[in-house]
C-alpha cells in the first residue's frame, strides 16, 4: 500500500475532523504535533511531514510504530503521545500528498545561520541562506488548498512572511490555476523550552501572533484558541507579521545579550578575585535586576546562538540598511568565544601546560539542564579544545545517548564513570542528576588529588568545602576559592 493510500485510509476513519499538517518533525514540530493531536477545544487529525532522507524516515517509522523520537524529562510527552495513539489521530509521513488535504499547515522547518568562525570561535562572517526554506514553502504552495491557513512558527528574519512566503504562495497558486487571494498566512513564533515543561511551554504559555492581513490574523487567532489555554495565557496580537518576526528575534537577542554581559563580567570576576555567584544573588534581590545571569561555559541551543544574526541580516537584506545590529552581533561573538575562555581558564587555574596523558571526565554534553538537546552545545567546543590538546576525554550525560554532532555514544551510567580513573572532572551542564548528588560527592571523596572544574556553579558551598579537603577545585566566575 502506498503512503497516499495510508493517508486516505486514515482520513476516512476521521471524516468530520479538520486536518492539521505539521511541516517538520524536529524539536518543535514533533511536540507541536502532539499539542494539536491533543487540542483543548477541537478534535484534529494531525499529519507530520518531513523530508524522505534516511534519518527522517527512521523518525517517521518510530512515530508510527509507537516510539516518540524525542527524549525529554516531561512526562506529559509520553502521556500526550499515548493518547494520540489511542485516538489514532497522529500520523507521520514523508509524502507531500498530505498538504493537499490540510485545512491548517504549521511550518516548523529549520532555518539556520551559516557562521564561518576561526579556531577560537570568533565569527569571521555569516549568512542566512533562504533557499531550503523557500523550497519548503514551494512544496506547500504546490500542493495546498487555495483557502488553507498557514501558520509559520519557524524563527525567520523580520520581513520573511511578507517579502518571501507570501509572494511564493501567490505565484505557485496562480500557476496552478487557483485563486491567489484566498489563503490565510499567519505568524506565531514558538517559545518551546525542551525539558520538564516541554508541553507547557507550548500549550500553557503566552503566544504572540499576527497575519498578513486582518482575515489571516483572525483565522490564526481562532486556531490558536483551540490548542492553547488562552483563558490563563491570553494571546497577544501584533500589527503585522514584521512585528511578530521582529518580536521573536528581539526577545532571544535580549537574552543572548544578557548572557554575553555576564560572560564579560565573569572574566573580570576571575581577575578581581570576586565570587560572581554571590554578587549576582545579592543584586537579584532588587526586583528590577532579577534576570541578571550567572556565568557559564557558553550559550547553546538553536535560538540564542543565531537569532541576533537573523535580525542583523534582515536589517541589511530585507530592509536595505547599510549597517547591521553591531552590538547584537558582538554579543554572539562574546558567547561563541566563552568555551575558549572556559578552557583557557581551566589550563591556567590548574597550571596545566598540556593535557597530553591527562584523562578528563566531562559531566553533561547538552546545552541546557535536563534535556537531551545538543544542538550548538558549547560543550562541543570545549570538548574539541580538550581533544586537540591531547586529552583522553570521557563523556557522561543522563539524557543524551548519542551525540549526533560529533558521532559519539555517550555513557549514561554515572556511578560507573566516577569509578573509572581520571585526572580532571568537568561539570559542564547543570543536570539535576549532578545537583546535590550523594553519588557524585561520595565517589569523589573516595579519590585523591583530583582537579575538579565547575563551569556552571553547580557545587554548593558545603560541597566545595568538603571536596577541597581532598582535591583542587575551581569554579568558573568565582575567583580564587
Amino acid at each position: 500500500m502506498s503512503e497516499s493510500e495510508n493517508i486516505d485510509n486514515l482520513v476516512a476513519k476521521h471524516p468530520n475532523k479538520k486536518i492539521v499538517v505539521i511541516q517538520g518533525l524536529g524539536f518543535v514540530g514533533a511536540v507541536m504535533s502532539l499539542i494539536c493531536a491533543n487540542a483543548i477545544k477541537t478534535e484534529y487529525l494531525v499529519i507530520g511531514v518531513d523530508l524522505p532522507d534516511e534519518k527522517n524516515k527512521e523518525k517517521i517509522n518510530s512515530i508510527n510504530n509507537g516510539i516518540f523520537p524525542i527524549e525529554a524529562s516531561d512526562p506529559k510527552i509520553d502521556k500526550f503521545f499515548q493518547t494520540s495513539r489511542a485516538k489514532n489521530n497522529f500520523y507521520a509521513t514523508y509524502d507531500e500528498y498530505a498538504y493537499q488535504l490540510a485545512d491548517v499547515i504549521i511550518v516548523d522547518v529549520n532555518l539556520d545561520v551559516d557562521k564561518k568562525s576561526n579556531s577560537d570561535g570568533r565569527i569571521l562572517s555569516y549568512n542566512v541562506d533562504l533557499n531550503g526554506f523557500k523550497k519548503a514553502i514551494k512544496t506547500i504552495a504546490g500542493n495546498c488548498k487555495e483557502d488553507v491557513l498557514i501558520v509559520v512558527e519557524t524563527t525567520v528574519p523580520p520581513g520573511t512572511c511578507s517579502k518571501v512566503i507570501k509572494p511564493i504562495l501567490e505565484q505557485e497558486l496562480k500557476e496552478r490555476g487557483l485563486s491567489s487571494d484566498k489563503f490565510k498566512l499567519g505568524h506565531s513564533y514558538e517559545r518551546v523550552m525542551p525539558g520538564p515543561n516541554y508541553i507547557d511551554s507550548i500549550q500553557n504559555f503566552y503566544r504572540v501572533y499576527s497575519g498578513i492581513n486582518n482575515e489571516s490574523a483572525d483565522e490564526t487567532e481562532k486556531f490558536l484558541k483551540t490548542i492553547i489555554s488562552v483563558d490563563e495565557y491570553p494571546l497577544t496580537r501584533l500589527t503585522n507579521t514584521n512585528s511578530t518576526e521582529y518580536a521573536k528575534v528581539l526577545e532571544n537577542s535580549y537574552r543572548a545579550m544578557n548572557i554575553s554581559f555576564a560572560t564579560e563580567w565573569s572574566r573580570f570576576a576571575e581577575e578581581a578575585n570576586v565570587n560572581m555567584y554571590e554578587v549576582v544573588d545579592a543584586i537579584r534581590m532588587r526586583p528590577t535586576h532579577s534576570n541578571l545571569m550567572y556565568p557559564g561555559i557558553g550559550v547553546g541551543g538553536y535560538c540564542l546562538t543565531k537569532d541576533p544574526l537573523l535580525a542583523s541580516w534582515a536589517k541589511q537584506n530585507h530592509f536595505d540598511s547599510d549597517l547591521g545590529l553591531e552590538k547584537s552581533e558582538q554579543g554572539v561573538i562574546t558567547n561563541d568565544m566563552m568555551p575558549l575562555f572556559a578552557f583557557e581558564y581551566m589550563m591556567k587555574a590548574f597550571a596545566l601546560s598540556s593535557l597530553t596523558d591527562k584523562s578528563i571526565l566531562i559531566l553533561g554534553v547538552s546545552y541546557r539542564s535536563n534535556v537531551a538537546d545538543t544542538r550548538f552545545s558549547p560543550v562541543e567546543k570545549f570538548y574539541n579544545f580538550c581533544m586537540n590538546n591531547g586529552a583522553n576525554v570521557h563523556l557522561h550525560d543522563p539524557y543524551v545517548k548519542y551525540w549526533e554532532e560529533i558521532d559519539l555514544i555517550i555513557d549514561s551510567n554515572l556511578e560507573k564513570c566516577l569509578d573509572d580513573n581520571f585526572d580532571l572532572l568537568v561539570l559542564a551542564t547543570s543536570h539535576s542528576d549532578y545537583t546535590h548528588s550523594d553519588i557524585l560527592i561520595s565517589k569523589l571523596m573516595q579519590k585523591d588529588d583530583l582537579m575538579i572544574y565547575d563551569t556552571v556553579g553547580l557545587l554548593s558551598n558545603s560541597e566545595i568545602d568538603l571536596l577541597k579537603s581532598r582535591h583542587k577545585i575551581k569554579i568558573l566566575g568565582r575567583g580564587d576559592i
